[in-house]
């Protein structure tokens, strides 16, 4: 079991559209459990608008017991999506306890990098009880062939974090998507939307494939 949580304190970075995206990805080729933590249910409200078969559960779960509540309800799946909170808080702390991978999503935006460094510092202190936790940001919304995508890149590698290789574009299908319940990856799967998602979700597989090597060899 793998989790995987989405966190930003700074609302309107794609934190759920991304979740449902990754967590349908995944679904491909393992067993995936959705869980919101957002206590405002945008991932609940977007399977509630779904008439197509479950990929995936989802389950509510904005408790900042969080971390020993998805031990037990997770263990039978091979990856749990965390659509963590908007702010700051003990239930982001709690996501942050039960994961193996933090994922930040961070927008071509000057304010959003500001904003950032908030759940940088939340991360910093977990990790004396989370050593192994890997973090990353993911650029989210970027415009191909814009200064703006080089400066968010330039702008991110001040800090401690690594960045995805794989960013996700600024595309009109995830939205028409997740209105009717579904993701790009499902209505559009030959799409440029689609690529960007099963590219993000193949580096996050390559990383854990790495991490258990480095922990086997340790």
């Amino acid at each position: 079991m793998t989790v995987i949580s989405l966190l930003n304190q700074k609302g309107g970075v794609g934190k759920t559209t991304l979740s449902i995206h990754i967590a349908t990805a995944l679904a491909e080729c393992g067993t995936v459990l959705l869980v919101d933590a957002d206590p405002q249910g945008s991932a609940l409200d977007w399977k509630a608008q779904r008439s197509a078969p479950d990929k995936f559960p989802v389950i509510g779960l904005p408790k900042p017991t969080l971390h020993r509540e998805v031990s037990a309800i997770g263990q039978h799946y091979d990856w749990i999506v965390i659509d963590g909170p908007p702010r700051v808080n003990e239930l982001a702390k709690s996501a942050i306890a039960a994961s193996d991978i933090v994922l930040i999503p961070v927008q071509p935006s000057p304010f959003d990098v500001w904003a950032a460094q908030d759940i940088i510092d939340l991360v910093n202190e977990c990790s004396v009880i989370k050593p192994d936790l890997q973090t990353r940001f993911v650029i989210n919304r970027l415009f191909s062939g814009t200064k703006l995508g080089a400066e968010v890149n330039e702008a991110l590698a001040g800090f401690e974090i690594p960045v995805m290789h794989a960013a996700i574009r600024n595309r009109t299908e995830y939205a028409k998507a997740v209105r009717l319940g579904m993701t790009a990856v499902e209505t559009e799967p030959a799409s440029p939307a689609a690529q960007d998602v099963q590219a993000l979700a193949q580096e996050i597989r390559a990383l854990m494939v790495r991490e258990s090597l480095n922990v086997a060899a340790g």
